[in-house]
């Protein structure tokens, strides 16, 4: 199996994991940038705790999930956005105006839209969640 974007990859494997109910998911392999955008998620209430499982081999996240994801996914290709420009992928990433997230990666870390919209520095699009 091909791995070209592993955070579309963990992604996905949490968005099937809530679609059949499950309490739990694993996700491998464990990067920063992954463990970064599941934070946001965390902080933001769409999952629980994060646990990092040692197996000697690149190991894995274990996410428990609330029930709370309605969708999430990459934003492919990773847009670059602008200060003014966060409402045109608000409109064509999220359902409606305040309704859930989309993670920006910023010179001042990962986190929120609503954030970096707060802190006013742009970033590249890496997921949405809702």
């Amino acid at each position: 199996m091909a791995m070209n974007n592993p955070v579309a990859n963990a992604l996905s494997k949490i968005m099937n994991a809530e679609k059949i109910g499950r309490r739990d998911c694993l996700v491998r392999p464990v990067s920063k940038l992954i463990g970064n955008v599941l934070d946001v998620m965390k902080n933001e209430g769409f999952i629980g705790d994060i646990e990092e499982i040692e197996d000697g081999r690149g190991n894995m996240l274990k996410v428990n999930l609330l029930g709370n994801i309605n969708k999430c996914g990459p934003i492919t290709p990773t847009f670059n956005v602008k200060l003014d420009s966060y409402e045109r992928f608000e409109k064509r990433y999220l359902p409606a105006k305040d309704f859930g997230i989309m993670i920006v990666s910023t010179p001042l870390g990962i986190m929120a839209h609503k954030d970096s919209k707060n802190k006013k520095v742009g970033g590249k699009l890496l997921a949405y969640c809702y």
